[in-house]
């Protein structure tokens, strides 16, 4: 792919709303799980931990009209959209500062979509009649809805397009926006993942028996939600209209690889995400040993944890600081690479003036260097899916 400038970010995290609330929640080593949250009444389920935005009040961003109807995807989507296109400089008040409305565009990610709305409008479909569902939240129910309404509230015009495709999803929508970047169809896409909390979706994964409250130790999921999206531009582009570059995206991999068995369809594949992690390199033009820092997918299921660590191991090496951002955000599916790619940024120092700052509690291994620029992000699907990107504070 060709290189991407990062030219805004906008962030919704169990850490915080915002730049400065994330890098300072990540600079003080906190984390953002609680035992009570707001999304779902969690009484009925002993132990339940989640990492959740809590006291979310999108109308402190979005203002109070026009929210009644959307759900809680729709509304931690639309905020990081706005903060990323005034971070951008794109957008102040409302109003464009920069490039024209037609010329930028969304590309976003999400898993699971709004269970949400899904599990509400069943609920009254199955429980009373489907007479008494309520249309104004019908349109929720749709997968690319989130991103449509994000469209609609920013008046982007360029383009939406809605990546699903579970964990590697808000990497490859990198992918997506870079080429339609590179065919002309926009100035600048605003990219990134958003997912939603919601208790249809605690529970079917309270079921498979993966979340690491049902097992006392330090294995299994944390299940999270959030939303991060980057404004991204061609560097020449971006340097027409003398934007600020907080990063530059340089390589993308992805790779696959199918279960030895038909009977299995869950299972981590190592190879896949070495051929991930390689590919990615060769698109930078990176040696393995310039990598400072490897944001990793790592989120509490042992063998999937166990597969990329190999592969890190592997192709990388045993010295490169490992990072794993599930590990105080929780697992946030389908906008979990996004959140990881706002935690390298901030890790390296590409977020504040303040430098570099620890990995604190999501360290795997090692520390980030006063110098580091250079860094893999990963992400590992739960169907031998795999995919990287490569980034760095500086020009290559």
């Amino acid at each position: 792919m060709h290189p991407l400038d990062i030219t805004g970010v906008g962030v919704v995290t169990p850490l915080g709303v915002g730049i400065d609330a994330f890098v300072a929640g990540l600079r003080e080593g906190r984390d953002g799980f609680t035992t009570s949250p707001d999304t779902f009444d969690a009484k009925p389920y002993e132990g339940a931990c989640v990492g959740e935005v809590r006291g979310f009040e999108p109308g402190k961003y979005l203002g109070d009209k026009g929210l009644r109807t959307l759900d809680r995807l729709t509304k931690l989507l639309l905020v990081a959209t706005r903060l990323a296109a005034v971070d951008a400089g794109i957008k102040k008040d409302g109003q464009y500062l920069s490039l024209s409305p037609r010329r930028v565009g969304l590309c976003a990610s999400t898993a699971y979509g709004s269970l949400e709305a899904i599990t509400e409008l069943d609920r009254v479909a199955v429980l009373e009649d489907a007479r008494y569902l309520n249309p104004a939240k019908f349109p929720n129910t749709v997968i690319n809805s989130a991103a449509g309404y994000a469209s609609i509230w920013e008046d982007l015009r360029a383009l939406n397009v809605t990546v699903s495709n579970g964990n590697t999803g808000p990497l490859d929508a990198i992918l997506c926006a870079g080429m339609y970047l590179g065919a002309g169809a926009a100035d600048a896409i605003l990219v990134g993942g958003a997912e939603a909390l919601s208790e249809a979706l605690y529970l079917a994964f309270r079921r498979l028996g993966v979340l690491r409250e049902q097992h006392g130790g330090a294995n299994g999921i944390r299940l999270g939600e959030g939303a991060a999206l980057f404004a991204l531009q061609p560097p020449e582009v971006a340097a027409v209209r003398g934007a600020r570059r907080v990063a530059r995206i340089v390589g993308y991999g992805t790779s696959f690889e199918p279960p030895e068995s038909e009977v299995l369809m869950v299972h981590p594949s190592s190879v896949a995400i070495g051929q991930a992690i390689r590919a990615a390199l060769d698109d930078a033009g990176w040696d393995a040993s310039s990598v400072d820092l490897v944001v990793s997918s790592a989120s509490g299921l042992p063998d999937f944890d166990r597969a990329e660590r190999t592969s890190i191991d592997a192709v990388i090496g045993t010295e490169v600081p490992i990072a794993a951002p599930k590990l105080v955000l929780g697992e946030s599916l389908g906008a979990a690479s996004a959140l990881g790619l706002a935690s390298g940024l901030a890790w390296i120092g590409a977020l504040s003036d303040g430098g570099p700052i620890p990995l604190g509690p999501a360290s795997l291994r090692g520390e980030t260097r006063a110098e580091a620029e250079r860094v893999i992000c990963t992400a590992v699907g739960f169907y031998g899916t795999a995919a990287a990107v490569a980034f760095t504070r500086g020009t290559s």
